[in-house]
């Protein structure tokens, strides 16, 4: 099952056809922006999803849902947002009876993403949820199941799917330019020190630690830069800082399994520098460098071409193109399913880590 292709799998397991490459066109310019809530108001929603929604040209911000009160007055005055749009984590599910809103963004720590992108589903809003989809691939299933009962789209906030240098890569993995990929090298992570303790990306139950937090980087850029599933997966942690990372990981190495022989060596952390991407070839070789910044990201292929296109916001970019799914009914770039196959490689390397060997995804 796994040797098949991404978009096979795609539509093997979901029934339709994946999503195209190229981003969404318009034939018609919409009657009206949708309306986006962000949900969870922390640092992601305030310096990069509510500035990206003022540069949008298919959605807008129209509501907040916080479990923080004292934020509201600000959220309010800079954005304008009426008080019939702002909700407690209580009272969210009020917000089906508000026509303001078509989204809920879902930028809650991961161990909350199932419980809050499910009563988004169950408000009849389509869902925006952040990466990694969830804990676990029962958890995202749920949220797949919940979207498809409740006939909204889900999509997942893989940016870097969005991001025309990550789109050039991908379409090499169907072209294959330079001829058979052979193996290839993903690796994100940065040199951190730990937040406070009792923060949630210091705790590895709540989904913090490099192998959630960031592990799903190289995952999906192998996944990506293959268009593949892994077929396999050998994994360890290594320890830095282990005076700070007390309920959590601060690095995982992993290598990853393709059919036809392909490997990823890969690597994940929140305390050493990494941003790499390198797809080697039959016949040449070609890269990211950095792969998985906000802005910035650039590559260079072995025959001297320079993957060199730019975004304005990349997370702009990648809620219109959410938005234009939604209004022109068609599929999302991202989606449940991608979220899910990530977290099943996620699963194999905690699985491979606590009994020391290979192991198997299927």
């Amino acid at each position: 099952m796994y040797s098949m292709s991404r978009r096979l799998l795609f539509r093997s397991l979901a029934g339709v056809s994946a999503a195209a490459f190229a981003s969404p066109s318009w034939s018609v310019k919409p009657a009206r922006k949708l309306g986006v809530a962000l949900v969870g108001l922390g640092y992601y929603s305030r310096d990069l999803l509510a500035p990206g929604l003022q540069l949008t040209q298919f959605c807008e911000l129209r509501g907040i849902v916080t479990g923080t009160p004292e934020k509201i007055p600000e959220w309010q005055k800079k954005y304008r947002i009426p008080d019939r749009n702002v909700y407690s984590y209580e009272t969210l599910p009020q917000i089906a009876n508000n026509p303001d809103i078509d989204v809920l963004y879902i930028v809650v720590p991961t161990f909350l993403h199932e419980k809050f992108a499910v009563m988004a589903a169950q408000a009849g809003k389509h869902v925006w949820c952040e990466k990694p989809m969830a804990m676990t691939v029962a958890e995202c299933q749920s949220i797949i199941d919940a979207c498809r009962k409740n006939k909204v789209k889900l999509s997942v906030g893989y940016r870097l799917q969005h991001e025309p240098n990550t789109r050039t890569v991908m379409e090499f993995a169907k072209t294959r330019p330079y001829g058979a990929i052979k193996s290839l090298k993903a690796e994100a992570g940065y040199a951190g020190r730990g937040a406070a303790a009792d923060n949630w990306r210091m705790d590895s139950s709540k989904g913090g630690g490099a192998l959630y937090d960031m592990g799903v980087y190289p995952i999906n850029a192998a996944r990506c830069a293959t268009g593949l599933e892994p077929v396999a997966i050998t994994a360890r942690f290594e320890e830095d800082l282990p005076e700070v990372f007390k309920k959590a990981d601060s690095t995982a190495i992993f290598d990853l399994e393709f059919p036809g022989g392909i490997v990823a060596n890969c690597a994940t952390s929140v305390a050493r520098a990494y941003n790499h991407l390198h797809v080697t070839c039959e016949k040449g070789w070609y890269e990211l460098q950095p792969m998985q910044t906000y802005t910035g990201v650039r590559g260079r292929t072995s025959d001297g071409k320079l993957l060199d296109k730019t975004v304005v916001h990349q997370q702009a970019q990648q809620m219109d193109d959410d938005a234009a799914a939604i209004l022109n009914d068609t599929e999302v770039l991202v989606s449940g399913l991608d979220g899910l196959m990530d977290i099943r490689v996620v699963e194999g390397a905690l699985k491979s880590i606590a009994t020391g060997k290979r192991v198997e995804l299927g």
